[in-house]
């Protein structure tokens, strides 16, 4: 028989957990609770890390973590702090035990780990401070703290492209802590505010709410607001907790929660510790792209499997303020939905930087769904990078990114439908399959025949084979470029990128054309794999529209073009929601055609599979971004776009 156990402030851990008798922290209702119970948690602040010690036991035997109905719910990984002392001028200092912190300080601990590169020359620590809510900057030495400047880190070019620059009255909220074996002083600048009369608030734990082992399956989070966790820096080749996450497990659901001001990531959907933890970093004796290829196969050992890792479900939670990523996860986010979720301001207070910060970084995401999420003011806003295939990106909203959605290292097949993009496309990839997106921005396309990662045999974590990336393989239909207004400069400076598919002019339109052409060199050239080196693979383009500055693939035949023609695209925040503001021209409803499926799509060449449903039935693309089923449609990811003005609440 199922329980309902309840938590209250104004409950007791030694109570029996009934509505009458609440427990007074959800740890004391995550002990009792077992598969088919629920735990109920009524309004009020918790400051705990929530380890759940047993799961579910299947869908319909879940374990139910949610708020009461109608009342406000936070768990904090943050303590509240009103001992300050004033040094001078607007700069305080307390200073606490370090047993106030346990076995877990996180103004002692560093963010460090693989492909950490900025800054350079100090290390950036777990802790913060905050202000009323408001988190402050931490500063290289007291003297920059007293002095309260804002600034950023000189960061070298590539960090101006992933990192957008917004330097607002925040930056000059900067605080600095010395620690000893005894004892950690924090100094702060409140600039004016007294710290013992607001709320200031400091990092003390390293998640809400994340199981202390893995293998805790078929847990449900519901309801609540998740706040201030240290949590580490978590590239894929190391253990990757975060704010939230089921730590290696299967079956959860991580819905309706608000999640924000994670250190680093603030839902974690990735690996464990065993499988590699930076050792990149540590032993320096091999690349970090070796590591994480035998972390792949580590995990195999461990039970890397549909049975037993993944098909987690996120949904309609929002994300925000978090330092490296929303959403993260590598191995463990397989065959999992990511859906409906509101993302934006990761990666912007460019306090550090690295090669994993994006609003969903995701390595391995086998069949994973993405699609109805709002993703704006990030770094990268969606980032698959290595072993994207059977992955759908589809139904997504991107702006103010600095670049919306990086494909990396990946063979497909993987489907991007019905998006609308306003900033750059990276596509280091190929199988890829764009169809009725709306691309605003620039694109750049690169190959690399340096890293050869995995591909798997179809809607399975079993590894079919290596290959490198020619790019190419890749295929656009009735999609809508445009130009969106003046792009990012050094994203287009420090790469060939266009708007449009003319990047892919050398290359062949055809298998056919491409295996002849193989053949020709094979013939009067030594060697085999060198002549693939050399080769474009085929592309596959039509029915795409290109408007203004949009160039389209030369051997695109079936296309619709007004290189002339002023679209004026522009998205607009208003305070009923989020329009989308086109100009189309006058013939525009000419330009139509019925939906793509698995068969049209075809199969890519090096994985030698077809773009399917999860489940390995057939696909058919045929709803839009508002999930109007549609016959025959205008191209782009709106069947009700019209020639002239268009104003379209998203």
């Amino acid at each position: 028989m199922s329980n309902i156990y309840h938590v209250a402030k104004n409950g007791s851990d030694a109570n029996k957990g009934t509505a009458d008798s609440p427990f007074l922290t959800i740890g004391a209702a995550a002990e009792a609770a077992r598969a088919g119970d629920r735990v109920v948690v009524h309004e009020g602040e918790y400051r705990e890390w929530v380890r759940p010690r047993e799961g579910g036991l299947s869908n319909s035997r879940r374990i139910v973590y949610e708020a009461a109905d109608g009342e406000k719910v936070v768990v904090k990984g943050s303590e509240c702090i009103k001992s300050w002392e004033n040094v001078e001028g607007t700069v305080w200092k307390v200073t606490l035990s370090n047993d106030f912190f346990g076995d877990f300080n996180p103004y002692k601990e560093r963010i460090i780990g693989d492909w950490i590169i900025a800054p350079v020359g100090r290390y950036v620590h777990l802790g913060d401070v905050y202000l009323n809510g408001m988190s402050f900057y931490e500063a290289e030495s007291y003297e920059a703290v007293l002095a309260g400047k804002k600034h950023f880190e000189a960061y070298d070019q590539w960090a101006k492209i992933m990192v957008p620059v917004k330097d607002t009255e925040q930056t000059k909220y900067k605080w600095f802590s010395v620690v000893n074996e005894q004892e950690t002083v924090i100094y702060a600048n409140f600039h004016g505010a007294d710290p013992n009369k607001e709320l200031v608030e400091i990092n003390v734990r390293k998640c809400c709410f994340y199981p202390a082992i893995s293998g805790i399956n078929y847990i449900t989070v519901r309801g609540f607001e998740m706040a201030q966790a240290a949590t580490p820096w978590t590239p894929p080749t190391a253990d990757q907790p975060g704010l939230i996450g089921p730590h290696w497990s299967r079956g959860w659901i991580i819905e309706n929660n608000i999640i924000h001001n994670a250190k680093c990531s603030g839902i974690s959907l990735g690996k464990e510790a065993s499988t590699g933890h930076n050792f990149r970093t540590f032993r320096k004796d091999k690349p970090g792209y070796q590591y994480q290829l035998e972390s792949v196969f580590t995990a195999f050992k461990i039970g890397w499997s549909k049975e037993n890792i993944g098909s987690h479900i996120v949904r309609n939670n929002v994300i925000y303020d978090c330092g490296q990523n929303g959403i993260v996860g590598h191995l463990g986010c397989v065959f999992s939905e990511i859906n409906s979720n509101h993302i934006y301001n990761i990666g912007i207070k460019r306090e550090f930087l690295g090669w994993e910060i994006a609003g969903i970084k995701l390595h391995a995401p086998l069949d994973v769904q993405i699609v109805h999420n709002r993703i704006h003011d990030c770094s990268m806003a969606i980032w698959l990078d290595w072993q994207a295939q059977g992955t759908r990106v589809s139904k997504n909203l991107f702006y103010n990114n600095v670049v919306d959605f990086y494909v990396e290292v990946s063979h497909g097949p993987y489907l991007v439908d019905n998006n609308i993009f306003s900033s750059a496309l990276i596509n280091w990839a190929q199988g890829g399959a764009y169809v009725n997106n709306l691309f605003a921005g620039m694109m750049v396309v690169k190959k690399e025949l340096e890293r050869a990662t995995p591909y798997h045999t179809a809607h399975s974590t079993d590894v079919a084979g290596f290959a490198i990336i020619y790019t190419g393989d890749d295929r656009f239909y009735r999609n809508l470029f445009v130009y969106g207004g003046k792009q990012l400069d050094a994203l287009h400076s420090s790469m060939a990128s266009e708007i449009g598919t003319s990047m892919y002019d050398n290359y062949p339109a055809s298998l056919e054309e491409y295996i002849e052409e193989i053949d020709k060199k094979h013939r009067v050239t030594p060697g085999d794999h060198n002549l693939f080196n050399e080769m474009e693979q085929p592309v596959y383009i039509a029915q795409n529209a290109y408007i203004g500055e949009a160039k389209p693939y030369s051997r695109e035949t079936d296309r619709y073009e007004m290189p002339d023609f002023n679209a004026v695209y522009k998205i607009e925040e208003m305070d009923d929601g989020v329009y989308l503001n086109i100009t189309l021209p006058d013939d525009f409803d000419t330009f139509v055609h019925p939906p793509l499926n698995t068969a049209s799509l075809g199969r890519v060449r090096i994985v030698d599979a077809d773009f399917e449903n999860p489940d390995g039935s057939p696909l058919v693309i045929d709803t839009d971004y508002f999930d109007t089923v549609v016959k025959t449609s205008v191209v782009g990811p709106i069947a009700s776009l019209k020639p002239g003005k268009n104003r379209v609440k998203l």
